[in-house]
């Protein structure tokens, strides 16, 4: 296997699962490009505060790519105020590590590698100006305060009826059910 790996500090978190795509069947020989980011996971009861995406019709933990040796809470924060305007973010802690093995739509490489660091954090319940990328912009992402429950179920409706779908709902819906089961209980 050939890895592209960028050293930077080591994290010990728990890993909640590792999600390989259908079309993957081996990683020896491949090369693999590693992309990490981060996941908010901001609750008020039962009421979690998401990204609603109307071009895939699904809900998101708000997140997104670190830069280069940014470190993942500072990552986490910044992505959380640009994609949610969220103010007041405090009471951070380690939730835990989601990998992805997905297949590399760039010829430069046969698989991305993606490892997902998820906290939990407080924000204020108001929210802020968004400041989405182009693409963000482009697909319809918003940010809402929505019960957990009917963010599952919208979630699990579109896994079984789109044709759109990717490994991205299906890694939301995962660790929705993981936040109400492990922190909702």
């Amino acid at each position: 296997m050939k890895y592209i790996l960028i050293l930077d500090k080591i994290i010990n978190m728990r890993h909640l699962h590792t999600a390989k795509h259908s079309i993957i069947d081996t990683l020896n020989d491949k090369s693999i490009f590693l992309r990490k980011a981060t996941r908010a996971i901001a609750l008020r009861g039962e009421m979690i505060l998401m990204l609603f995406t109307k071009r895939y019709n699904d809900y998101s933990l708000p997140g997104g790519g670190l830069d280069t040796g940014e470190d993942p809470i500072e990552g986490m924060i910044r992505e959380l105020k640009e994609e949610t305007g969220a103010k007041n973010i405090s009471n951070i802690k380690e939730f835990g590590i989601y990998e992805e093995f997905r297949p590399w739509y760039k010829p430069d490489f046969d698989i991305q590698h993606m490892i997902s660091y998820c906290y939990t954090c407080t924000v204020d319940e108001e929210l802020g100006d968004t400041n989405f990328e182009h693409y963000e912009a482009n697909n319809g992402m918003n940010p809402i305060w929505i019960n957990i429950n009917i963010a599952i179920e919208h979630n699990e409706k579109t896994i079984s009826e789109s044709d759109k779908k990717g490994m991205s709902v299906e890694r939301e819906t995962f660790l929705l059910h993981l936040i109400r089961k492990e922190i909702l209980c």
